[in-house]
């Protein structure tokens, strides 16, 4: 289990409501305040959208400048000149990732999307001797069952019968007794997310992979809503596999390469989509038209890896490492406590989508309101960015990265004197688009 879960329910001023002094003096006392000054955090703007696209660090862009002139200077011979050199990239930056997800470097790589990923780990390790069907639910961010339907079709199986969906009983959140309960000998492999993306449910991941390796399942997990906020230790709890995205929470740029994790058990499998990059190390260059994987995570890299686009993530993970990743969950914790209960006391109208207890809540809160779209719409124009998710959710992210309490009681200021004067009915109901 993570060590960041525990029992604790939001508190505030020892059970007053929340007040602007408190949010100052917290802030005051935050020992991580000043990780800030290293963002490009934009003028005039409370930023509360860093579970969707974090923002620009000093060190990345330096780490990103550093890599273009390498580019400029050393042209072809970056691939063993630069430092750190090209041809190490994905295994290097996989290597100061473990800690952040409780991993031997071994089993950790940066390359490919996160989508890209789900479709070669299932597709490697999806296996109908030993179980057809695999376990998903109701709640998943849509690319894990496009990916997983496709796979299942080029295994020769119908999705309509082959995936297992646990549906869940609020439209919130997933019980984890009803994945334990949906986990019996026709299910081969369960894929869950670590975070739920719209309500920000933080599941159980030892508990769902102690359940399937019991079923004799395999057990995957979808970590992009919990990588650099959350703490994981994939490797004690068994994980067989995981994959996720940088841009969020490790602010390494939009479209920045992804990552996966695969337990040193399984090294040595050819995957299903196999590419020259994946290759060992030692004989790649040989060009040879068989394919030996790399005896590492690393077999699962495709194609060259994208420099420019993966620099950002080197620095931005300076970032993360003087911080420590149990000091951003304790901040993230106290930030999404702090904007829970200032909801609760100033927004009558709108109800706590999220789980009240730190052990089950993500580094989001899921603020639900029927016109959530239009007040959406609101607090942007008001320079507050955060997203919506359908059908109610506003999603509020104070990513302790470079959010303060006072930010967040901001927030929730706009978001009171909104839906006070129902400032929202001057906007437009949903189209399409980016939301």
């Amino acid at each position: 289990m993570d060590d960041s879960r525990d029992d604790a329910a939001p508190e505030s001023s020892a059970g007053r409501p929340p007040t602007l002094t408190e949010a100052r003096e917290r802030d005051a006392d935050d020992p991580l305040a000043t990780l800030r000054e290293r963002f490009f955090v934009p003028d005039g703007e409370l930023y509360m959208d860093g579970n969707s696209l974090g923002l620009c660090a000093a060190d990345a862009a330096a780490a990103l400048e550093e890599a273009v002139e390498q580019w400029q200077t050393l042209a072809i011979r970056g691939w063993t000149d630069a430092d750190p050199d090209w041809f190490t990239y994905g295994e290097r930056l996989g290597d100061r990732l473990a800690g952040l997800v409780g991993a031997d470097p071994a089993e950790v790589v940066v390359g490919n999307s996160t989508t890209v990923n789900i479709h070669t780990l299932v597709g490697t390790f999806y296996d109908p001797d030993r179980g057809t069907e695999i376990l998903v639910n109701d709640l998943d961010f849509p690319t894990d069952h496009y990916a997983i339907r496709a796979q299942l079709r080029q295994a020769g199986r119908d999705p309509e019968e082959a995936l297992r969906v646990v549906e869940s009983r609020d439209g919130r959140t997933v019980d984890e007794d009803d994945i334990v309960a949906a986990i019996d000998d026709d299910v081969g492999m369960v894929f869950m997310p670590s975070v739920l993306y719209r309500s920000g449910q933080l599941l159980d991941v030892e508990r769902i992979t102690e359940a399937a390796h019991d079923a004799g399942a395999l057990a995957g997990f979808d970590l992009a809503h919990s990588v650099g906020v959350v703490p994981h230790r994939l490797s004690d709890a068994g994980v067989d596999f995981a994959v996720w995205c940088h841009y969020k929470y490790l602010n390494a740029g939009p479209g920045a390469p992804a990552g996966l994790y695969v337990n040193e058990r399984h090294f040595g499998v050819t995957p299903a989509l196999a590419g020259w990059w994946g290759h060992e190390k030692e004989t790649q260059f040989e060009m040879r038209h068989t394919y030996t994987p790399a005896p590492s995570a690393g077999a699962f890299q495709i194609g060259t890896p994208p420099i420019l686009a993966a620099a950002p993530l080197d620095g931005a993970l300076d970032v993360t490492e003087d911080a420590g990743i149990e000091a951003l969950r304790e901040k993230s914790v106290a930030l999404t406590d702090f904007l829970v209960a200032l909801v609760d006391d100033r927004l009558p109208d709108c109800e706590v989508g999220t789980p009240r207890e730190a052990a089950r809540r993500g580094g989001h809160v899921a603020v639900e309101h029927p016109e959530a779209y239009r007040i959406s719409e609101a607090l942007k124009a008001r320079g507050v960015v955060v997203d919506f998710r359908t059908p109610n959710v506003v999603r509020v992210c104070p990513s302790p990265y470079y959010v303060g309490f006072e930010d967040v009681y901001r927030v929730v200021e706009h978001l009171e004197a909104i839906l006070d004067d129902r400032e929202y009915e001057r906007f437009e109901t949903r189209g399409g688009g980016v939301t």
